[in-house]
């Protein structure tokens, strides 16, 4: 079996909008509803958990029902931090799900992915036990320092992590148990991945582009708006490549 959890316990306050960042509708449908098809629509998912904003539940179920969002079985409240909310999840899954089967973990407010990355992220956490999505670095990097930048910084040796992330769900279990005998979780943020560096854990590189972001500012919603009209034309998408 392999789960998804979708992290839409965030305020997203660098949006600037009235409510948190996954709700906003964009061309009248709310952000993580988009996010969520994504998921429903990918047929190597068989199921899907939502760790929601506690002041959202109500809205989320009216939502996945105005949707027919069918794979969301579970519903689960957030915690204050990333890593609260995906322990949450975890554990809601423990009488659920078996340790040998899969968890994708993707982020509410990512709406970009594409179902070549869940695809290529899928077939790497099999062969693998787990796999992030790595985007290679297309633009120059240098160093920040202060107000200029000093040195310049082979980008080639550098990937952007992004989500989906996928695990065999036991070795999640395993990740949050050493960090927490480790005491990582209160001084390790925001990510699953950032605890996985810490323990000395490799990360399994899937593909993955430069239109998989995660939403962060309103200029993010703004382009967001405007791939979703994109795709609303073109009836002939074809989201699995």
């Amino acid at each position: 079996m392999i789960a998804t959890m979708i992290l839409a316990a965030g305020v997203g306050s660098r949006v600037g909008a009235d409510r948190p960042k996954q709700f906003v509708d964009i061309l009248g449908k709310p952000v993580l509803a988009y996010t969520i098809e994504i998921f429903q629509k990918h047929p190597e998912v068989d199921i899907i958990e939502v760790v929601c904003h506690a002041e959202w539940m109500d809205y989320l179920k009216e939502m996945l029902k105005k949707y027919n969002l069918n794979k969301v079985q579970w519903v689960v409240h957030g915690g204050n931090t990333f890593q609260e909310s995906v322990i949450n999840g975890a554990n809601y899954l423990k009488d659920k799900i078996a340790q040998d089967d899969y968890v994708l973990i993707q982020y509410g407010a990512a709406p970009f992915t594409s179902g070549k990355i869940v695809t290529d992220v899928i077939r790497i956490m099999k062969e693998k036990g787990s796999a992030v999505t790595g985007t290679p670095c297309y633009q120059l990097l240098g160093t920040k320092d202060g107000d200029e930048s000093r040195k310049w910084v082979d980008r080639d040796k550098y990937v952007q992590i992004a989500c989906p992330y996928g695990f065999k769900y036991g070795y999640l279990l395993d990740i949050y148990k050493r960090a927490e005998e480790k005491g990582l979780l209160e001084t390790i943020e925001p990510h699953t991945t950032s605890l996985m560096y810490a323990l000395g854990d490799n990360l399994n590189l899937a593909y993955g582009d430069q239109t998989n972001i995660k939403i962060t500012t309103k200029e993010d919603l703004e382009m967001f708006e405007g791939y979703a009209m994109r795709l609303s034309k073109n009836k002939n998408n074809k989201l699995f490549l």
